[in-house]
């Protein structure tokens, strides 16, 4: 794809306390592009998304969105900008209804007139939440908090859509339900940064791809020119599966 990025990294490194967990990585992504972030575990996928997303603060380099640096800026001012963060944790309020917890996420984004019509378009994404939309979250299935957790920021299509390991636990069936759920908002013109177990799948959604390996970028390229070799020799065993779950991942 061609054009300004959007959304551009710059040489950026991620440490926690004393342990380094990336070290100076950079991609772009074009308005309406979208790229792949693999790598094994704790290769420093969630790291970098959590970059992104203010989450965590970058020890070094820039992080710029259309134009503007925004590096080191906390989370709520990065959502402000239309940057939506979906992480593997299922960030969901437990204790509010399901249709309370998509009106939560959209408070801030929509405009009142518009956010009956952006609630039930999250609850078309996912048909099972529309059947318990007024069940709280905590009591829902983990694959069904996953979708509500995709569906709460779909709700109003965000200018970029960081979804990390938003497959992970769920049975193959939803698996094609968020991969669909993906397309559409591609379709729409989301910007996205997928960081995914399914390896292939991620290939085939993505314009391009960046392997992370022990914190550093060891190959970067069109996603459909990463082969079964060169997801072999970076990706080893974890093709195809491995899931994250330290801070560092």
């Amino acid at each position: 794809m061609t054009g300004r990025p959007l959304l551009s990294v710059e040489r950026v490194s991620v440490a926690y306390g004393e342990a380094r967990a990336v070290f100076d990585v950079t991609f772009e992504i074009p308005d309406g592009g979208a790229l792949a972030l693999l790598g094994a575990n704790g290769a420093g996928k969630s790291s970098v998304a959590g970059a992104i997303a203010g989450v965590v603060r970058p020890a070094s380099g820039r992080i710029v969105f259309d134009g503007r640096d925004i590096t080191g800026w906390p989370s709520h001012r990065v959502s402000r900008l239309g940057v939506a963060f979906v992480p593997e944790q299922r960030s969901i309020f437990p204790h509010l209804s399901v249709l309370d917890n998509v009106r939560v996420q959209i408070r801030y984004v929509v405009p009142r007139a518009e956010r009956a019509t952006a609630v039930e378009r999250a609850l078309e994404l996912f048909p099972v939440l529309a059947q318990r939309r007024r069940q709280p979250a905590g009591t829902l299935s983990g694959g069904e908090q996953q979708m509500l957790g995709l569906a709460r920021v779909l709700a109003a299509p965000p200018r970029v859509l960081i979804a990390d390991e938003m497959s992970l636990g769920l049975a193959p069936k939803l698996v094609d339900l968020v991969f669909e759920s993906l397309a559409r908002a591609r379709a729409e013109g989301v910007t996205t940064l997928l960081v995914e177990q399914y390896v292939d799948r991620a290939l085939e959604f993505a314009d391009d791809a960046l392997i992370l390996r022990r914190g550093e970028a060891v190959w970067q390229g069109a996603a459909s020119s990463a082969g079964p070799e060169t997801l072999a020799g970076y990706l080893g065993d974890s093709v195809g599966g491995a899931s994250e779950s330290s801070p560092a991942s």
